[in-house]
């Protein structure tokens, strides 16, 4: 009971991690909720991996953020010239709009995906369809390098949780943090190459 308890306070965190992607605009809070939804991830997959393997994932999740917190951090604020609102919708109110559909939609294929996945619990199943559904809403709401990435981590994040109900393998685990990190990297590469011409025109 108190395990439920904990895995749906650990979804409601989920959500309203993702749901900061799209209200904040500052790169140091995403990053920052980024690594604090790590933390749900790992309570979440903890419960069918060993507690070693699922903090491998959780500490994954903070050398991502770390490696993507440095290289942003590391850029002249001279050279990126673009607000960080000019590809974002306008529009706060919006944004919250868009994610509450998301998080309806990902409670009404809840019962869908437990028939197809027996064994899995509710919490899980919610928890990881939030992180895909909200990762592709932000991947369409911005094309922000960093942004992007992001929302990337998130859909895989999901995609993690409900492969952790099915394999448990030790490889597989080293084969999702080597794909978490190599975002990461990518990501690194793409802030710091990036260029006014590839953002867009300012607003």
């Amino acid at each position: 009971m108190t395990s439920q308890i904990i895995s749906w306070i650990a979804v409601s965190f989920l959500f309203a991690a993702t749901l900061s992607f799209l209200i904040t605009e500052d790169w140091r809070w995403s990053l920052t909720f980024l690594a604090l939804l790590y933390l749900g991830v790992f309570w979440l997959t903890q419960l069918h991996w060993t507690f070693s393997m699922a903090a491998v994932k959780l500490v994954t999740g903070w050398m991502v953020a770390t490696i993507l917190g440095i290289t942003r951090s590391a850029l002249d604020p001279n050279l990126v010239s673009v607000p960080e609102s000019s590809s974002w919708s306008h529009g706060k109110l919006f944004r919250i709009f868009t994610a509450a559909l998301a998080f309806f939609i990902a409670l009404s294929t809840t019962p869908t995906i437990i028939k197809l996945l027996p064994g899995i619990g509710i919490p899980e199943v919610t928890g990881s369809l939030i992180l895909m559904t909200m990762g592709l809403l932000l991947l369409g709401l911005t094309i922000r390098p960093l942004k992007v990435v992001i929302g990337l981590l998130a859909f895989i994040a999901g995609f993690e949780i409900l492969y952790a109900a099915v394999e448990n393998a030790t490889l597989v685990a080293a084969l999702l943090a080597l794909v978490n990190l190599g975002l990461a990297l990518v990501g690194a590469y793409l802030l710091t190459a990036g260029t006014d011409e590839n953002i867009g025109p300012q607003e």
